[in-house]
């Protein structure tokens, strides 16, 4: 792992409000940026009650402009709801705006439930027309003629880092292909993260882009003075997971002790399976654990969540995590 980087889903507590999530949200972006991480991405979901980043590439800026060197960028937007074209405008505007410092994961998915993807696509059309619409972003964000019929402005030229975001071998598959970085979500869906990983890299070809495959996965990790605390913290993410594949997303749940009461066994059985990929405790635990995470599946870059109710308690999570992933960082060898 030559870095680290912080996804924020800009949760809005249970007892707060959509402003103050976005508040915590620059505060907490700060703060990671005094801690070293080298990234922050936020990420795109819709008509999601405990979620404040439906708007991602506002509150992209919104993070940009309360910070000064870090990375700041989407995990991702969801394209099939977007025309390539707005895509490369936003972005190359915020490039504009905060030059070399942007970043684009683009992701498949709806990042919602289908009443409200045909809420936000209007028509939605019957065919998969996402690598060409990958392929059309990424010429928008480029060297276009003076000539060329339709051009991003701001946008072209901006050159804004393209990644393939997935959770399954398509996205590998894609990424490979076009010679793109490769995310993997496997913070909350982990079933094909070995296989992917192995797509990606067996498949993967140079382009102008990326010389070499790279590739960044995610994991969830909760930190705190004591293995007990950091349990009690991700009791919230727990509860709030468990809700969402019930039918019953909301804000993000206050933490709790017994969690039996309120999330059947088979719920909970899932939630942990779709949630393995991480680490929770105190220092010499996650660093147990995130030492093992990273020595299985040997990331170029580790992407570190957490959903905390408490916005002290989360900002505290990541200085813990930081202090450990500083350690397990190798140099990046040389191209």
């Amino acid at each position: 792992m030559h870095h680290f980087s912080l996804l924020d889903l800009a949760p809005i507590p249970e007892g707060s409000t959509a402003a103050d999530a976005l508040a915590n949200t620059a505060d907490l972006a700060r703060h990671a940026e005094d801690l070293g991480f080298h990234r922050y991405w936020l990420a795109e979901h819709h008509n999601m009650p405990g979620i404040a980043s439906a708007a991602t590439a506002v509150v992209i800026g919104h993070v940009a402009a309360a910070t000064k060197t870090i990375r700041v960028g989407a995990g991702g937007i969801m394209l099939p709801n977007h025309a390539p074209l707005m895509v490369a405008e936003q972005f190359g505007t915020l490039a504009t705006l905060f030059p070399n410092r942007i970043d684009l994961g683009l992701g498949r998915a709806p990042g919602t439930d289908g009443v409200t993807a045909r809420a936000l696509r209007r028509h939605m059309a019957p065919e998969d027309s996402f690598p060409q619409d990958v392929l059309e972003l990424i010429d928008y964000l480029g060297d276009a003629p003076s000539d060329a019929p339709v051009r991003a402005i701001p946008g072209t030229g901006t050159h804004v880092p393209v990644w393939i975001l997935g959770s399954s071998l398509y996205g590998a598959q894609l990424a490979a292909w076009a010679g793109l970085p490769y995310a993997f979500a496997s913070h909350f869906a982990p079933g094909l993260l070995e296989q992917a990983l192995a797509t990606y890299g067996q498949q993967f070809r140079p382009s102008k882009h990326l010389a070499k495959p790279y590739v960044m996965i995610a994991a969830g990790v909760f930190a705190a003075d004591t293995d007990e605390e950091a349990h009690f913290l991700r009791s919230s993410q727990l509860l709030a997971f468990a809700r969402l594949r019930t039918g019953r997303p909301g804000p993000l749940p206050r933490p709790r002790t017994d969690l039996a009461g309120e999330i059947p066994r088979p719920v909970m059985a899932q939630v942990e399976a779709a949630l393995s990929v991480s680490a929770t405790g105190a220092p010499p635990t996650i660093e147990r654990e995130l030492r093992a995470l990273l020595a299985r599946y040997q990331p170029d870059e580790l992407m570190i969540t957490a959903a905390i109710h408490d916005p002290a308690a989360r900002k505290r999570s990541f200085t813990l995590a930081a202090e450990v992933l500083k350690t397990l960082r190798t140099p990046a060898k040389a191209a």
